[in-house]
């Protein structure tokens, strides 16, 4: 019979709802919320859920089935983004941190980026060089410009 929803909730409607009130996230909260109307049996159907939650059916069809095999840790369950892979590798930033401490560094980010290139085979931007350089690794290549000597000794003249 199509509608008919088949799912054993094992959580009683207190625990339910103090869980509900514990929940942090919205994502969280609108999923015990979910089962805790199924439970009080204020909805019947996925399509009636779906209505009061203002969430796609299909939606709710997933939740539900991940409750129905991970159980309620599963459906709370956050997960953590992998993101983005850095353009210069560990490995590479830890050979890079060596050689910057070398007596005879580098001059110059641009000069960085084509060691980079030359010796790790990694292509990075400037801008990533930068930063990686001046901001992760704290180090700071540029140097005190050379006064000019001329325009000092004529201040002294004046």
């Amino acid at each position: 019979m199509t509608g008919v929803l088949n799912l054993n909730i094992t959580e009683t409607r207190e625990h339910l709802k103090t869980l509900l009130t514990q929940q942090k996230t919205a994502q969280g909260k609108e999923r015990v919320q979910a089962l805790y109307l199924l439970k009080i049996g204020q909805v019947k159907t996925v399509q009636d859920l779906a209505v009061a939650l203002g969430r796609n059916r299909v939606t709710l069809q997933r939740w539900l089935q991940k409750y129905r095999s991970e159980g309620l840790d599963g459906l709370l369950e956050v997960k953590k983004s992998q993101g983005r892979k850095p353009a210069i590798p560990k490995e590479v930033m830890e050979h890079l941190q060596k050689r910057l401490h070398e007596s005879p560094a580098f001059h110059s980010y641009g000069e960085v980026k084509i060691w980079l290139q030359e010796q790790c085979g990694v292509e990075a931007s400037y801008k990533v060089v930068h930063e990686a350089v001046r901001y992760r690794l704290k180090v700071n290549l540029k140097r005190a410009k050379p006064r000019n000597l001329r325009k000092a000794v004529g201040n002294l003249k004046d």
